[in-house]
């Protein structure tokens, strides 16, 4: 039989493949190449072969694994500290001991505090070509620059994972992106995604994997690549990935790493579900505008921006290259008197280079303020800029009050533009300064004495500090008579539900006392009523559930006794995050019913014990007289979560109340 041409993305997956269901798979199981066609909306059984977690995500990953009953992990796992490094309080320092103390038992990797954002050490240290990758964090797509099928997730399916359990995965289209020509001065791998989130939109990118071909690959180094995959989450997309070519090779060699070197790129006449062509000899500055990173617009449009606060760094734009960049601009010039200007840098492997060869002495010159190895004022910890502040950053996400400051106005930008711009005090493009774009280090620095190897000793104990505590469990599928708590628009993130920020991630491993701050920005009333009475339904518009992998966004719901959310459509973590917990995601089946609910109004569902793969159910509005009817694209394996009461029901053991 003639092999069929296959593109990248398509050709890793099936070689991580499994036909069948396993319960779990031991540490040293193959599994087969899988024969059959590949389709499109298909469930699939995906192995992973590597994990990652971070302090904002993996206390509650790691409380789900204790539940799990294995006695070490089955993937070569990481634990990060990269998110809640301020330690304002003991709650922090605390939740730090205790995914220590629960790597060192299970057998994870520990990333102390200080030695980098997890996907900017994962790329230098640990991604290798033709390997899968689960993270709880919704930029671990980063790792798609090594030509990997990474891929965030909720905390409960990354500790699945961990087990050994198979991801379950709806088979995603894939769309070619094809890049010609090359970068002019003045523009970056930042640029480019712009331009596709321009394209595409913050939800065009649901149910798609991005991969990236043409000869303007070539022009383009690891670090840029990973930009472009890290920031492919803020289109829904389910990852990003570059073909594993000579300057893969290149980057592993720096990296010492020459050995997890492997050649990988799609079949020559492959077929794609769609293509989208970007010419770079065109492309020009772009800037995201609040509050959304799809709202792009050109910056020469906009250079009468006067500007208050600029952050460069995030998992986005730190590496050693981007900061290369910027010192070469900033270098003979000063920061302008209004601008205040942040660095906070992606491993201490950069942070370490650039104080060794000088530059960071040059920035530290020029007026930067200098901040530590972590994701820091991209989530909200410090750095929140003034009343009414306007902060150019070169994040991934500029949703309102992310910063920390409600009515601020952040703009998504380049690290070229944001240096730039720090010296004229304006938004501006650097077109104008002369400097040469940065070419990677001769080799990069080699020190993982910060990354604590696990001794799986089990008499050595789990350390659990007074704000850990248990994590809820979901309720079994019955009839649902309840009241609507929530009536929201389109495009609600993550951020919407729980917020990020040094007051409220402190109570990540506490869902009681996160639960007070849900939807506390969109109605404030929110918690009380569901409190008052004993939970109900959430109806939304479309993409619900934008944004980040925080599984808090379901469990504090849940807490809070949300029994199903009634949307447009959702974003593909959180709705994944809700069916593991046993709220159930539907659609509407005729839109417009979303204008005729009001907060308040009961509904009742009967028949929604009936769920079944293609079902149709009937939703009778109480207050209104009204009658309307709701689908779902649940998998059968997703009902079953969903009747079973969650994936710790399902798969854990847990004690029943």
């Amino acid at each position: 039989m003639t092999k069929r041409a296959e593109n990248l993305a398509y050709k890793i997956i099936r070689q991580h493949m499994v036909a069948a269901d396993y319960r779990k798979l031991s540490k040293d199981s193959t599994h087969p190449f899988f024969e059959g066609d590949l389709i499109a909306g298909q469930e699939i059984n995906l192995v992973i072969d590597q994990t990652l977690t971070q302090d904002a995500t993996g206390t509650m990953a790691y409380l789900q694994l204790e539940k799990l009953g294995i006695d070490q992990v089955r993937t070569l796992a990481l634990s990060y500290v990269d998110h809640n490094t301020l330690q304002s309080g003991f709650m922090n320092a605390d939740d730090h001991k205790y995914l220590q103390t629960v790597a060192n038992r299970y057998g994870v990797l520990f990333s102390k505090a200080g030695n980098g954002i997890c996907h900017q050490v994962h790329l230098e240290r640990f991604d290798k070509p033709g390997q899968t990758l689960l993270g709880s964090d919704s930029h671990t797509p980063t790792a798609g620059a090594m030509a990997m099928i990474a891929m965030g997730a909720g905390g409960l399916d990354v500790a699945l994972a961990m087990a050994g359990i198979p991801y379950k995965l709806t088979l995603p289209k894939v769309c070619k992106v094809e890049l010609r020509g090359q970068m002019p001065h003045g523009t970056s791998a930042k640029d480019i995604i712009l331009k596709v989130l321009e394209l595409e939109s913050v939800k065009g990118g649901v149910g798609k994997i991005y991969e990236y071909t043409g000869p303007g690959v070539k022009t383009l180094s690891v670090p840029e690549r990973s930009t472009i995959c890290n920031m492919g989450a803020e289109l829904g997309a389910t990852t990003s990935l570059f073909p594993s070519d000579e300057n893969t090779k290149v980057f592993l060699e720096k990296q010492e790493r020459s050995q997890d070197f492997l050649p990988m790129a799609a079949d020559p006449g492959c077929s794609y579900d769609q293509e989208i062509i970007i010419n770079l000899d065109e492309l020009e500055p772009l800037v995201a505008c609040p509050h959304s990173p799809d709202n792009i617009k050109q910056v020469r449009e906009m250079e009468d921006l006067k500007v208050d606060q600029i952050c460069i760094g995030s998992c986005t734009n730190s590496s050693f290259t981007d900061y290369m960049q910027v010192r070469d601009i900033l270098e003979g010039h000063s920061i302008h008197p209004d601008v205040s200007l942040t660095l906070s840098f992606g491993s201490k492997q950069v942070l370490t280079m650039l104080a060794q060869n000088g530059a960071l002495a040059d920035l530290v010159q020029s007026g930067a303020r200098i901040l530590e190895a972590t994701c820091g004022p991209c989530i909200g910890m410090g750095q929140s800029p003034k009343s009414q502040g306007i902060s150019l950053r070169t994040f991934n996400r500029n949703f309102k009050g992310r910063s920390g400051t409600p009515d601020a106005s952040v703009y998504l930008v380049s690290p070229e533009t944001a240096a730039a711009s720090a010296i004229k005090g304006y938004l501006t493009t650097a077109v104008d300064f002369a400097y040469e774009r940065a070419d990677l280090p001769d080799r990069y620095l080699i020190d993982d004495s910060m990354i604590i190897q696990p001794d799986l000793d089990p008499a050595k104990p789990v350390v659990k500090g007074p704000n850990i505590k248990d994590v809820p469990l979901g309720r079994a599928l019955e009839p649902l008579h309840e009241h609507v708590m929530l009536k929201v628009g389109d495009n609600i993130t993550t951020d919407h539900i729980i917020p990020a920020g040094s007051r409220v991630l402190p109570f990540r491993s506490n869902i009681e006392k996160i639960s007070e701050f849900t939807f506390e920005a969109v109605d404030a009333d929110f918690v009380a009523r569901c409190k008052d009475q004993g939970g109900g339904f959430i109806v939304a518009g479309e993409n619900y559930g934008q944004g980040s992998s925080r599984e808090h966004a379901a469990l504090a719901p849940l807490y809070l006794g949300i029994r199903a959310v009634l949307a447009k459509s959702f974003a593909r973590i959180h709705r994944k995050n809700l069916i593991n917990n046993a709220i159930v995601p539907l659609l509407f089946l005729d839109a417009s019913d979303y204008d005729d609910i009001s907060l308040m109004d009961r509904l009742e569902m009967d028949d929604i014990v009936d769920l079944a793969p293609g079902s149709v159910h009937q939703v009778k509005d109480l207050t209104s007289g009204k009658t309307f009817t709701v689908k779902h694209d649940l998998t059968e394996d997703e009902i079953l979560t969903i009747k079973k009461g969650g994936l710790l029901r399902r798969y854990g053991q847990v004690n029943e109340a």
